[in-house]
């Protein structure tokens, strides 16, 4: 009969086994204090970008909203997209430019509206306008803080501003969603 000893070694053992084995997707039911440093990290092939989820539907169970941090070196940004969800920027650090074509309801998203993005600025993007974020600054880093609703979040990608709506590329899941996705998501609730 084993000893105290050997059966709290035997379940260290397979407890170091079990979160050795685990992916980044398996963070559910962590205490609700994190250390966002000790959070996953990636540019998910997207030169000048640093991602991290910070709270998210797939990684941590949320169902209503998304919280990222995003950090962009000067002269990346996020592509032109659009997505049928809310979203809201917090910028912490750096300066930027936020382009918004906020006639995107028509054929394509056309010639966007630009606008001065600073630290301790703060802005959001209404459903299905088309946007792009970048980081205009040659000298400093433009870091946001994210929220966006309904996530995970399908994504339409264009190639410029003239594409029209229909020739934009879907993306779904998103990058940081994609391999935590294990079964087609519940359909949201469109009231």
């Amino acid at each position: 009969m084993a000893g105290p000893s050997l059966t709290i070694f035997f379940l260290s053992f397979l407890f170091f086994c079990a979160i050795s084995e685990a992916s980044k997707c398996s963070v559910k039911g962590l205490p609700e204090v994190r250390n966002i440093s000790a959070l996953p990290q990636s540019n998910y092939g997207r030169g000048g970008l640093a991602h991290t989820t910070v709270a998210g539907s797939l990684l941590h169970g949320l169902k209503e909203v998304e919280v990222w941090l995003q950090t962009f070196s000067p002269g990346s940004g996020t592509p032109i997209h659009r997505h049928s969800c809310e979203e809201v920027f917090v910028v912490l650090k750096g300066s930027g430019t936020l382009y918004l074509a906020p006639n995107s309801h028509e054929k394509s998203p056309g010639k966007p509206q630009e606008f001065s993005i600073f630290a301790n600025s703060t802005f959001h993007i209404p459903v299905n306008d088309a946007h792009q974020v970048r980081n205009t600054n040659e000298h400093e880093d433009l870091q946001v803080l994210v929220v966006i609703s309904r996530p995970p979040v399908k994504v339409f990608i264009y190639e410029d501003w003239f594409v029209p709506h229909a020739a934009a590329k879907l993306k779904f899941p998103y990058y940081w969603d994609e391999e935590c996705l294990e079964v087609e998501p519940p359909p949201k609730d469109e009231l």
